[in-house]
C-alpha cells in the first residue's frame, strides 16, 4: 500500500520541480536580451569616474615628464652644456 501511494504521489511532487525549472528558465529567456543590451552599453560607454581616472593617469604622466625634463635641463646648466632651449637663469639661487 505504502509503495502505490508513494508511486501516485511521486509524480505530483515531482511535478511541482519540474514547473519551477520551466517557469525559471522561462524568466531567463526573457531578461537575456536586456541583460546583454545593457552589457554592450557598459561596454560602449565611459562614466564620469572612468573618465576621471583616465585624466589624472595622463596627467600624473605629464607631471612626470615636466619633472624629468626640469632635471635634465637643471644638470645640462649645472654642467656648463646647456641647450638652446634651456633657461639657465630660472637654476641660479636668488
Amino acid at each position: 500500500m505504502k509503495r502505490v501511494l508513494v508511486v501516485l504521489l511521486l509524480p505530483t511532487m515531482l511535478g511541482s520541480c519540474v514547473v519551477g525549472t520551466v517557469a525559471s528558465t522561462a524568466v531567463d529567456v526573457v531578461t537575456l536580451p536586456v541583460k546583454v543590451a545593457s552589457a554592450g552599453v557598459d561596454a560602449v560607454t565611459t562614466s564620469q569616474s572612468e573618465k576621471d581616472e583616465k585624466l589624472g593617469r595622463q596627467m600624473r604622466k605629464q607631471d612626470e615628464e615636466r619633472g624629468k625634463q626640469y632635471r635634465l635641463a637643471y644638470e645640462r646648466c649645472r654642467k656648463g652644456k646647456p641647450q638652446p632651449t634651456d633657461d639657465c637663469s630660472a637654476f641660479q639661487p636668488r
